[in-house]
């Protein structure tokens, strides 16, 4: 039901700027007139603009009332409202509830939570020896409160989706799982199915819990394969006070025999074509073979070069052929035996 018109309290609109006026910090953070707005029978609230930096948006609001026949203005209340383009803050919500990971740090304290539903009872020792031993020391339940199957639940979630899963940027880069590794500690219980804590100093998930699909590049099993370098090889170093140096004097022709050099009989040296001339005394020449003065000497013949057999045949040792020194003297000039006959010069 819309509220009914009045006038005198609509009328009412100096001692609505006079009250906002007082609550302002300065007089001319007051502006212009917006309006009135009937909230109810009898009472109106009055508008004025706010020109104060970073309001924009908000307005005073002035609210007055007046008794049934009244005809005098009362002011209710009188405070700063926002309007439809005024930027306001987020609605407030308790600290305990605006917590987030990671926000806890050294010295912060949680308040108790009495029906926290991620908790449930824990064991009350019965009096049974053999009751108690198994819940406390294999079940380990002698707590007041332990985890309800809504918080293994989401914790198991939490750890499967965050950044130790298995669609980590590292996981899907590794070669090789968490389950094969042999850094992995497996945790107990039914959450030791899914997830482990990690033992290896060199990962990025030392002494965090990751899934058993998680991996990095740290994995005990695996290895890089060998690239080869981008620097040129160095130079061999000699280390010269450790070379002896040794001079090596250049061998003569003729000091040794050829290694293919046709042997004689066993025990002796056998004479090769190119071996020393056999002397042989003017005695032993022939007398017929001694030239005369009329007869010119004969031309010395040329020395055949000795040719070299297979090395498959029995090598034929053969003598060369001698000059005597008879024929030397012949073609030198007439011999003294030539100058003593009776028909000479």
């Amino acid at each position: 039901m819309a509220a009914v018109k009045d006038a005198v309290l609509e009328r009412a609109v100096g001692l609505a700027r006079e009250v906002a006026v007082e609550i302002a910090e300065e007089p001319e953070h007051v502006g212009e007139y917006l309006g009135a707005v009937r909230e109810a029978e009898r009472l109106v609230s009055h508008r004025f603009a706010c020109t104060a930096r970073g309001y924009r948006g908000l307005a005073w609001t002035v609210t007055v009332a007046r008794v049934p026949r009244g005809r005098t203005a009362t002011v209710c209340e009188a405070e700063l409202l926002p309007g439809e383009d005024a930027i306001l803050a987020r609605t407030w919500v308790p600290w305990s509830e605006r917590l987030r990971p990671g926000d806890i740090g050294p010295g912060d304290v949680l308040p108790f939570r009495p029906d926290d539903p991620r908790l449930e009872p824990g064991f009350t020792p019965t009096g049974d020896p053999e009751v108690d031993e198994v819940a406390i020391d294999e079940l380990a339940l002698a707590r007041v409160r332990v985890l309800s199957p809504q918080g293994r639940d989401e914790a198991a979630e939490r750890w499967y989706r965050g950044s130790r899963g298995p669609t980590a940027p590292g996981a899907v880069a590794s070669s090789a799982a968490c389950m094969t590794c042999g850094f992995l500690v497996p945790l107990q219980g039914s959450l030791g199915t899914l997830f482990g804590v990690c033992a290896n100093e060199w990962s990025p998930d030392d002494g965090k819990v990751v899934s058993l699909d998680h991996g990095c590049g740290a994995h005990s099993e695996t290895d890089v394969d060998p690239a080869p370098t981008e620097w040129p090889a160095p130079d061999p170093l000699l280390d010269e006070n450790a070379v002896e140096v040794v001079a090596v004097e250049p061998s003569r022709a003729g000091d040794a025999p050829p290694a293919d050099a046709p042997t004689g009989e066993p025990g002796g040296d056998a004479p090769t074509a190119e071996g020393p001339a056999t002397e042989v005394s003017a005695a032993e020449v022939p007398v017929a073979e001694v030239p005369t003065a009329d007869e010119p000497a004969p031309e010395p013949q040329a020395e055949q070069p000795a040719t070299e057999e297979p090395a498959t045949e029995q090598p034929v040792t053969e003598l060369p052929v001698t000059e005597e020194p008879a024929s030397e003297q012949a073609a030198d000039g007439p011999s003294d035996d030539a100058e003593r006959t009776p028909d000479g010069p």
